[in-house]
């Protein structure tokens, strides 16, 4: 396969899965914007965060949620938001039209440029269906693919780049909620605490399979468990670090053995099969979300390096 084919199969679905995790995103800052004292606190800063869009917005201003609709669902010109992702996952496409099922060439370009007859208030006023409508999306374009497209280097390629943004994702989110979200000591365990925990889990859509795990109890410390070390949850971290170590071996039977970035990949799922539950509280979240990130991206490059990526 040419390396600007695998690129752009790669880029299209890491565009398509920042598109529906940006939604669910939104999502989550709603549920957290309507807690008490919420405005005070700045939740929708966290959301921000998460994306890694915090410097457009001043340090002492309040991010609203006009701003959120206005800069990560409709802006253009912002790389992270859903209009941008959506129309760059369709150019993605458009470039490698014959590597698709029509199908998945549908998913991605049906209504493509829905959002651009929206303004910020018609937006927020129709934001429940719109979040739904991106969700549907992307859900579409991945069952396409799993039901119609060759498992052949251009599939393992297409799950390579969905796996490293939604690991990025579920780290970033768990990120937010230690060093932005955390608590004052008096509401530890407490409602609003126990709220922000369970709504994490509902924007990676994670509320059910964790309650068949660990039933009705729900601790900061098993929910980053789950989130983390849980290798059945297709949005924890682990099951995307044996994905993608999975479609790199693949690719290393048909690309002269292994690269630095299959030692990478073997590194970072060592690193989590090793640790025990509850250990990295005991570690530190904080710290070892960074580690995570910086693996996640160290592994991006490399393998960008590997299959000669422009």
């Amino acid at each position: 396969m040419l390396s600007r084919a695998a690129a752009n199969l790669y880029w299209m679905a890491r565009y398509m899965e920042r598109a529906e995790a940006t939604a669910r995103l939104i999502t989550m800052g709603q549920r957290m914007a309507i807690l008490p004292g919420a405005h005070h606190r700045d939740e929708w800063r966290s959301v921000v965060k998460v994306t890694g869009c915090e410097d457009h917005f001043p340090p002492e201003a309040i991010v609203k949620e006009s701003d959120i609709v206005a800069y990560l669902l409709l802006d253009l010109d912002n790389p992270s938001s859903v209009r941008s992702c959506l129309s760059r996952a369709r150019a993605n496409g458009k470039s490698i039209r014959t590597a698709l099922t029509q199908d998945m060439w549908e998913a991605l370009n049906e209504g493509w440029r829905k959002l651009d007859s929206y303004d910020v208030a018609d937006a927020r006023q129709q934001l429940p269906a719109l979040i739904d409508w991106i969700k549907t999306r992307a859900m579409t374009f991945r069952g396409a693919a799993d039901a119609g497209q060759l498992r052949n280097e251009g599939h393992d390629f297409l799950r390579i780049g969905g796996s490293i943004e939604r690991a990025q994702m579920t780290l970033r989110l768990l990120d937010v909620k230690y060093y932005v979200l955390l608590p004052e000591t008096e509401v530890v365990g407490g409602t609003r605490d126990h709220y922000q925990w369970t709504s994490v889990l509902h924007a990676l859509s994670g509320s059910r399979a964790y309650h068949h795990v660990y039933g009705g109890a729900y601790t900061p410390w098993q929910i980053t468990d789950f989130l983390m070390l849980n290798t059945l949850f297709p949005r924890s971290v682990a099951y995307c670090y044996r994905q993608i170590a999975y479609r790199l071996a693949r690719l290393a039977e048909s690309h002269n053995g292994l690269k630095p970035c299959h030692e990478t990949i073997a590194q970072m799922v060592g690193s989590l099969d090793g640790i025990n539950s509850g250990e990295i509280f005991r570690i530190g979240l904080h710290k070892s979300v960074v580690v995570g990130l910086g693996m996640t991206n160290r592994l991006a490059a490399e393998i960008a390096e590997a299959y000669h990526f422009d």
